[in-house]
């Protein structure tokens, strides 16, 4: 046995702790400090002090309060229409149905697909069932909400899914069983006895969902491009294309992405601190 296991402590921590210093603090750090400056390469940046903020909140060509709005209500059907569903699912999948690994892997298996592929993927189906009544998924900045809604519920259930299945698995059987016996009914299980027993798997699914949600790039790129003229435009893609797509908006793009980073955090921090007092609470 390991007297002082300690000591073997920095060995293990600081490989790790280098890559996510170079990969992250560093590029975090000088991330937010160029978002006070104007500049087109990083060595010619010139401080101007919040005028990059103002812009990015204030120039109607900005956007950034559109895109901001838009993702917040996508984010909002998308956490809850995933985690209704595939806790549903994860019900009727602990049932002891026949052929239950074989779902398990179907409704798993979008989440191992790229966001990139996924879009144009639905792309090409949406757009072929639309030809039929002469339109296509851009016409109307709706169907390309509820595409990016169907595509995430489409990758993200079956993830989701298996957590709560793991939850669920882990109640005891003589808990359900007495339920059973004082003659409560399957509603009544679910909604007093399950629901509350799985409060972590309720954490830990409103947690990724959210965050998945409200990060999107890739499916939005792919499914919408951000179009019709920039109604689809969720955030992520928003301060791509001011920090690549427009000259001189280089800081304000920085700008967006640090707000988008505390917009994320606080959102996140406030989910879990709700779903942990519920935890809590059961």
């Amino acid at each position: 046995m390991i007297k002082n296991p300690l000591k073997y402590f920095p060995i293990f921590v600081l490989p790790a702790l280098v890559m996510f210093s170079i990969a992250f603090l560093i590029p975090f750090i000088m991330g937010l400090g160029l978002s006070f400056f104007d500049f087109t390469i990083v060595t010619d940046a010139r401080f101007n002090g919040l005028d990059n903020y103002i812009r990015a909140f204030q120039d109607p060509s900005s956007n950034f309060l559109y895109s901001l709005g838009f993702t917040t209500l996508f984010t909002v059907v998308s956490v809850v229409s995933v985690n209704i569903l595939a806790f549903i699912f994860a019900l009727l999948l602990t049932k002891g149905l026949k052929g239950t690994n074989f779902f398990k892997a179907v409704f798993f298996t979008p989440n191992l697909i790229g966001g990139i592929v996924l879009g144009y993927v639905w792309q090409t189906i949406i757009n072929g069932v639309l030809a039929h009544f002469n339109m296509t998924i851009l016409m109307n900045p709706s169907y390309g909400f509820w595409g990016l809604v169907l595509i995430t519920n489409w990758q993200l259930i079956g993830y989701t899914m298996v957590i709560y299945i793991a939850g669920i698995q882990n109640i005891s059987v003589d808990v359900l069983e007495a339920a059973k016996i004082d003659g409560a009914g399957n509603g009544r299980i679910t909604l007093n006895i399950i629901i509350p027993l799985v409060m972590q798997s309720v954490t830990i699914c409103s947690f990724l969902t959210l965050t998945n949600s409200f990060k999107m790039f890739d499916q939005n790129l792919a499914l919408t491009s951000g179009g019709p003229a920039n109604q689809t435009e969720m955030l992520a893609l928003n301060i791509y294309r001011t920090f690549y797509g427009r000259n001189g908006w280089s800081g304000a793009g920085q700008a967006k992405a640090v707000v988008f980073f505390v917009i994320v955090g606080i959102i996140a921090l406030i989910q879990l601190r709700i779903t942990r007092n519920k935890e809590a609470s059961s």
